[in-house]
């Protein structure tokens, strides 16, 4: 039994079953026993590994979009650099390598990042010297956003409606005689379509989160790319945790066990066309890499003997691998010049 069921247990006694929302909030980030305040959780040696830590061909093409994106924007002098979920660091580095070789951008851009765990703020300003650390959007200053946020959404908490006969009712984790158990709360008016024995999640933070961002990209200038495994207007439960690499209960391991859900791009989308930006339907991974030059990219490193980048290249693209399981969309300005590789969305009534 982890620190946190013990903790989970006794409010659930105290005062009644908890939302999945509230079971993934404090298993990811309660300050003392949460998974991201307590280790490092990516690489070999961690849970996961993401993108940015296949190899830096994945940071060069996120760089290289913004500062296009920068660029077809007038070059605006001040602007904020900004990563939500930076985890080591690693993708933020890359990305200022690149723009580096642009003129003026590495000057104009402020590294700014928004991250929960004060143990990998630590290992962040190591990596990013200079990096300031935000505790949410709205603390930006008013200044062109241009953000990158890679597998970020995923992680913030969801809620679950399970469709029965009767209605909508709301996953919840409660107690049995085993220990954390889920179960079901009474009916709930929800404005989803639905047949018994439907699933659908939603993420409240996430799609706020976009609505803050959009807002402040339509009302200043900016960029933002977002990076996730997931689908547009999904259904089915995707709730799931991963520990050493390997699937696991998501009640068996609390606070040692990542916790994620795929992303539904669909209410993103509606939120950042309510905040007044543009915004690109979901395209895949692999293509919207190989679209921007990663192919051309690797050869050109595996050619000066970089021996992994051809490995890399096929882990990043392969419809088997990421290549069709993480979508990008991408956020701009109504009126400027899409983001590269990215087409806009039709403001049609049903997407807002």
């Amino acid at each position: 039994m982890t620190p946190l069921t013990r903790l989970i247990a006794a409010r659930i006694r105290a005062t009644g079953r908890i939302s999945l929302a509230e079971y993934m909030r404090i298993c990811l980030l309660d300050s003392r026993h949460g998974y991201y305040a307590t280790r490092d959780p990516f690489g070999a040696g961690g849970d996961f590994i993401t993108a940015p830590e296949i190899h830096q061909i994945f940071g060069e093409i996120c760089g290289l979009a913004l500062a296009q994106a920068w660029i077809d924007q007038g070059r605006p002098g001040d602007v904020a650099l900004l990563e939500p979920g930076p985890g080591r660091g690693t993708l933020m580095a890359d990305i200022r390598r690149t723009i580096a070789r642009v003129p003026g951008m590495a000057d104009a851009a402020r590294s700014l990042m928004i991250e929960a765990s004060p143990h990998l703020r630590a290992v962040q300003r190591d990596r990013v010297p200079g990096v300031q650390h935000l505790e949410r959007v709205e603390d930006m200053p008013a200044i062109p956003l241009f953000m990158i946020a890679n597998e970020f959404i995923d992680a913030l908490p969801i809620r679950q409606f399970h469709r029965g006969e009767d209605g909508w009712r709301e996953r919840q984790v409660g107690l049995d005689a085993q220990g954390l158990t889920f179960g079901l709360g009474p009916v709930v008016p929800l404005d989803r379509p639905g047949r018994p024995g439907d699933i659908v999640e939603e993420c409240p933070e996430g799609a706020a989160f976009v609505h803050a961002v959009a807002a402040r990209i339509a009302a200043h200038g900016g960029a933002a790319i977002l990076v996730d495994y997931g689908g547009w207007n999904g259904y089915g439960d995707t709730f799931q945790a991963l520990r050493d690499h390997r699937p696991d209960d998501p009640l068996a391991h609390p606070g040692q066990a990542d916790l994620t859900a795929h992303v539904d791009f669909a209410p993103l989308a509606a939120a950042a066309l309510r905040a007044g930006a543009a915004v690109s339907r979901p395209v895949t991974q692999g293509g919207w890499l190989l679209s921007l030059g990663a192919g051309e990219r690797a050869a050109r490193l595996a050619a000066a003997g970089d021996g992994g980048a051809m490995a890399a290249l096929r882990r990043l693209t392969d419809p088997q691998e990421m290549g069709h399981l993480f979508k990008v969309i991408a956020i701009w300005p109504r009126g400027a010049p899409p983001v590269p590789g990215f087409e806009p969305l039709e403001a049609h009534a049903d997407n807002a």
